[in-house]
């Protein structure tokens, strides 16, 4: 490749991050905000001293990202914030990665416990009911893994946005995909183990029970305790399956 067009490469990707760098400032700082309608691609260019034609592929990837929100012959407006991108991205990334899974519950396990204790300070009637709602659900689909599994992801979200924490309610919301599809897996694992079924009530009715007596420090250990006999009856129910799986199968003398 000639020196001259390296060197032309080299200044169109330093004038993308520099365009990118605004457009992001701008929007961070709160000088862009939700709904804003953005300034015409002409004048915009003007004023960063750029063509439009590098103008265009940034904005292209900031809608892409769902910073940006191009809406064709009406404008381009800064987008609110969508949790689905943040959860693709998530999703995404994670997937690549052997623990993903083990990963997002020990994230999952910090996000909730700060939650809970938030939640016996600030949930309303609203708030109560509904958890209670889902927890009735959760319990007419225990034998049902794919609706059972929604029912308990439920359960806990309702738990954390009854935390009426904007942020943590965020960071949850954007690894939802992976938590429901974890709390699917284990009611397949576990399903039709009548030791599993009676703990796994007991265990989210505690918890719920902590919440509506506002007790944080106990709602705290009762949602720890209930991590802990689900991944210890998961764990017997793999190594039962197995077992009972295993035995016609045994190697022949």
């Amino acid at each position: 490749m000639a020196l001259d067009a390296i060197s032309h490469d080299d200044e169109s990707a330093k004038g993308y991050e520099r365009v990118f760098d605004v457009f992001r400032e701008r929007v961070l700082s709160g000088e862009w905000r939700p709904g804003d309608r953005l300034p015409s691609e002409r004048e915009l260019a003007l004023q960063l001293g750029v063509g439009r034609p590098l103008l265009r592929e940034v904005m292209r990837s900031l809608d892409m990202l769902g910073v940006l929100d191009i809406r064709h012959g009406k404008g381009t407006f800064v987008a609110k914030a969508d949790f689905k991108v943040l959860s693709d991205f998530f999703a995404f990334y994670l997937a690549q990665e052997k623990n993903a899974l083990d990963d997002i519950m020990q994230a999952r396990i910090a996000i909730e416990c700060q939650a809970i204790r938030l939640a016996c300070e600030r949930a309303t009637d609203n708030d109560i009911a509904r958890i209670e709602t889902c927890f009735t659900r959760l319990m007419d689909t225990l034998e049902d893994p794919e609706q059972g599994g929604r029912a308990d992801y439920q359960f806990h979200l309702a738990i954390v946005e009854a935390s009426h924490s904007q942020s943590l309610m965020t960071l949850y919301h954007a690894i939802s995909a992976l938590l429901l599809k974890s709390h699917v897996q284990r009611r397949q694992i576990t399903l039709g183990s009548t030791e599993v079924v009676e703990a796994h009530i007991d265990s989210h009715r505690q918890v719920f029970l902590s919440i509506v007596a506002g007790e944080g420090d106990m709602a705290v250990k009762r949602l720890r305790e209930h991590f802990s006999i689900g991944d210890e009856l998961r764990r017997k129910s793999i190594i039962a399956a197995y077992t009972k799986g295993g035995e016609g199968m045994q190697p022949r003398s």
